[in-house]
């Protein structure tokens, strides 16, 4: 979801300046193909990104996407004959994991990928554009920090939760590049859906980039980022720019999520309300925790927020 329009001093420089060639393989860096869905929407974009990583007889594929026949061809296509090591996931959203345990099997390579922190109820996931798959058949869960060697490199795995509590990146120190899914993409800033999304979290992670050295990402959808550190930088600062100003909703008297949606994001497609207000609640819920939102019951069941100092 696109949280603000671009083009403010502190805001992060977004572009929606890419073709997706659905159906086919765009090679996008010294031995890696990118391979986008057919699944466009308000949340993924211009379709899910599939990555295939390797040398001429070997690779890795992160991010098989969604079920999808047609995308499933592409990406066998992609892999040619080569031997597929393993199959790795950024994260169990179903945009990205659906096709994984088929694309595995087909393949007969092992599926990695980290361990879930939150187990998320059916009333919670059909509120997000792409809940959580089911259980998928992982043959072990990655740990932050450790080394891969697949496809003919060496694969960190950098834990980024936020987006979701499993979500990782792979960085390729190699070619000085970050496989970065959907923790920092150049469309758009994520969407932060508690409970299994948590903003604190992601901004932690976002710090966690800071001292890195990748000078390239490749996201879950969308174009690369091109310049890392000052694009993460400015997704940074625009989060405390929201933070703020949801702070001065509430202090202009604003106390439901509805009444701060419409406030803070003016002209919203209506496919996004619910996501926004996801994002909304993240922001009051990490304000909360550090004690500078309160709440309490009001009419109805709605939730109502206040300044903690009020």
């Amino acid at each position: 979801m696109t949280d603000a329009s671009s083009g403010g001093p502190q805001e992060p420089q977004f572009t929606t300046d890419f073709a997706p060639e659905h159906g086919r393989s765009v090679p996008v860096a010294p031995g890696i193909l990118r391979v986008t869905a057919n699944n466009p929407s308000p949340f993924t974009f211009a379709g899910t990104n599939s990555y295939v990583v390797g040398d001429a007889d070997r690779c890795v594929v992160v991010d098989p996407g969604p079920a999808d026949a047609a995308h499933l061809a592409a990406l066998l296509d992609s892999v040619g004959g080569r031997a597929v090591e393993a199959v790795l996931l950024t994260h169990s959203h179903s945009d990205h994991s659906s096709l994984a345990a088929d694309f595995s099997s087909e393949v007969a390579a092992p599926l990695l990928g980290a361990r879930r922190g939150s187990v998320v109820e059916a009333g919670d996931a059909l509120r997000l554009d792409a809940p959580p798959a089911g259980d998928l058949p992982y043959q072990r869960h990655l740990e932050d920090g450790e080394t891969l060697y697949l496809g003919g490199h060496a694969v960190e795995v950098v834990a980024t939760p936020g987006h979701a509590s499993d979500h990782l990146g792979f960085a390729l120190p190699d070619l000085g590049i970050l496989l970065s899914g959907d923790h920092v993409m150049a469309w758009s800033t994520p969407v932060v859906a508690p409970p299994d999304g948590v903003m604190g979290d992601y901004m932690t992670s976002l710090d966690k980039l800071l001292g890195r050295t990748e000078t390239r990402y490749l996201p879950g959808h969308g174009g690369p980022v091109k310049r890392p550190v000052p694009f993460v930088r400015g997704l940074i600062r625009h989060r405390r720019m929201r933070e703020a100003g949801i702070l001065g909703r509430l202090h202009a008297g604003d106390e439901t999520i509805a009444a701060i949606v419409a406030a803070t994001y003016p002209g919203l497609d209506p496919r996004l309300t619910g996501a926004a207000g996801l994002s909304v609640l993240a922001h009051l819920l990490d304000l909360q925790a550090r004690g500078k939102v309160r709440e309490e019951p009001g009419n109805g069941g709605t939730t109502l927020y206040r300044p903690a100092a009020d």
